[in-house]
């Protein structure tokens, strides 16, 4: 399978080299992954506006032998969520929920019910303003459907719990109630 194409949310990306961006893709069919995104940088490139974080985007991808990340060739937006990127809080909430994701979620293991769980937590986000209670519900549910914690099961100081399994600090969760204030 050289070319796939494939739903997903950008929720990572880093610069490489002069033009290029390394992605991180959480699909619908494919799980947490990475991609290579040539030439995205360069003020002419038309997948640029496709590949922002947070974008929910049907993607193309080319997996060559010599590479070990596939390319992203096309890309395009299904949804932008550009009222939860208008929002500092919502976003600060969103960049959280990402870093999540990022954090816990393994590389290239299809999980159809975190992509929903994602992707209904980031309309809810966009539509309503009970950022706590959301956050909460994703916490608990994600741990569940990862297997860290049983479904709703009471964890005292889940940010604290998180922390431990992943044995590091969440950055952006300090920053959320420098939001809320």
């Amino acid at each position: 399978m050289r070319t796939f194409k494939t739903e997903g949310f950008v929720i990572r990306r880093r610069n490489s080299g002069d033009a290029d961006r390394i992605l991180t893709i959480f699909s619908k069919h494919y799980g947490k992954m990475q991609a290579k995104a040539p030439g995205v940088r360069k003020i002419t490139s038309k997948r640029s506006p496709h590949i922002e974080l947070l974008n929910l985007s049907v993607f193309t991808l080319y997996k060559s032998s010599r590479s070990s990340l596939p390319m992203v060739t096309e890309a395009s937006t299904l949804k932008n969520f550009s009222d939860l990127k208008g929002d500092l809080k919502k976003i600060g909430f969103s960049f959280y929920i990402c870093e999540l994701l990022n954090n816990l979620c393994a590389e290239n293991q299809e999980n159809n019910k975190v992509f929903s769980l994602l992707k209904n937590t980031l309309v809810n986000l966009e539509n309503f303003s009970s950022y706590d209670l959301l956050l909460d519900e994703f916490e608990e549910r994600l741990l569940a459907l990862l297997g860290f914690a049983p479904k709703f099961y009471p964890i005292e100081n889940r940010k604290s719990f998180i922390e431990g399994i992943l044995q590091k600090k969440l950055r952006s969760r300090d920053m959320i109630p420098l939001l809320i204030s």
